[in-house]
């Protein structure tokens, strides 16, 4: 590959991908299962962006392995319902397309995981998106290094990755004991747990005691997209539930603890706005348990602002299989697939404020694009929309 034997562009991915391996003393390349690969909206890529990948697919570039796509910066197929500029989709259709050409599943999501691109335990991978990233490594216990766009590109045009990293058991150690304290109830507060132990712990591995051994899927993903956020946390062990938490040692470890005062501090330091113009949830991309949840609290009812549910385009179709779109679009909600709020152009959309209940979504949204926000649980925030 890197003598050009297979051609231009995989010289050149393998050529990044040593240089990867050179800067972090990797011995050797490892096979990988998968890739998730970010850098998809738009708004986030830009046209330099979208002639690198058009130049890339134009040259017959095409994966080896399973490859999925990030979210996009828009509902491929709602987007003039909802409001996205002509202009807008036009670059981010050509986007997608050339992303196609390459082999490269369309699915537009970041949790891959629940669209059909799931790895087993141990396997190595190669994925991008930090929430996909964290859910893999500690939910799964699988095996990838938090890729960028372009790296993860590479890996799955070569089937291959450095390793280094994450890839190695040695460096999959916590460093630090969380001793939560704090009452969770609501999918926000693990949210506000996760953007809070992220700004404590920066890049480390935590290690959680007191989390209850019933926590479900969606509050794990909340908890690690929320801490990825924050900091760059791209793997934690929770004990009693994630698979490496019996195996990992635990001793010695610096100790903190978060208590519910802890908690309310962050859901201050988050809100930021006070009245919304739309509340959107699903960031990581809402689950079908979460879509039916709010479906539930939705049935026979009107919202009064746009409300968004933001999920991939599996998870969709499915929800309209089993009769929940038609309850939630029967409120005047909708769900809203391919994309999310935070690689949306919602401020060019007359957004000024968004309610959400993401503690990722909470900490991009003033920076990426220029939100204030109100960060509050889903009963709130169903409250809301109805006011």
């Amino acid at each position: 590959m890197l003598n050009g034997e297979h051609g231009e562009i995989i010289e050149r991915m393998m050529r990044l991908l040593v240089r990867l391996a050179d800067i972090y003393n990797a011995d050797k390349m490892i096979p990988i299962g998968s890739a998730q690969i970010a850098g998809v909206s738009y708004k986030s890529i830009g046209d330099p962006g979208l002639e690198f990948l058009e130049d890339m697919a134009g040259k017959g570039a095409k994966v080896r392995v399973l490859s999925y796509l990030n979210p996009a910066g828009m509902d491929m197929m709602q987007w003039r319902a909802l409001g996205f500029s002509e202009d807008f989709a036009k670059k981010q259709i050509r986007i997608m397309d050339a992303f196609q050409k390459m082999g490269i599943v369309v699915s537009a999501t970041c949790t891959p995981y629940l669209a059909g691109n799931l790895p087993r335990y141990r396997e190595h991978i190669a994925w991008s998106e930090s929430s996909a990233v964290s859910f893999a490594n500690s939910v799964i216990g699988a095996r990838t290094n938090r890729e960028g766009g372009p790296s993860a590109l590479a890996a799955a045009i070569c089937g291959i990755t450095p390793n280094y990293g994450l890839h190695l058991d040695e460096n999959r150690e916590p460093n630090v004991l969380v001793n939560v304290e704090a009452k969770l109830e609501y999918q926000s507060d693990y949210g506000a747990l996760g953007y809070t132990v992220g700004k404590l712990v920066k890049n480390k591995i935590p290690f959680f005691r007191g989390i209850p051994d019933n926590v479900d899927t969606d509050q794990l993903k909340s908890l690690g997209a929320a801490m990825a956020a924050s900091g760059a946390v791209a793997l934690y062990h929770v004990e009693n539930v994630t698979p490496d938490a019996d195996k990992v040692n635990k001793n010695g470890l610096e100790k903190i603890t978060i208590t519910d005062e802890d908690l309310k501090e962050t859901y201050e330091k988050l809100n930021t706005g006070e009245d919304p113009d739309i509340i959107i949830i699903g960031c990581p991309h809402a689950s079908i348990r979460e879509i039916r949840r709010i479906a539930d609290k939705l049935q026979g009812k009107k919202v009064r602002k746009p409300l968004w549910i933001c999920t991939s385009r599996v998870i969709r179709d499915l929800a309209e299989k089993i009769g929940l779109l038609d309850v939630i679009e029967k409120a005047g909600a909708n769900i809203v697939a391919d994309t999310c709020m935070v690689v949306a152009p919602i401020e060019k959309m007359g957004y000024k404020t968004t309610a959400v209940n993401s503690g990722k979504a909470a900490n991009y949204l003033p920076g990426f694009c220029k939100q204030n926000v109100v960060f509050q649980n889903i009963d709130e925030l169903v409250r809301r929309a109805m006011q």
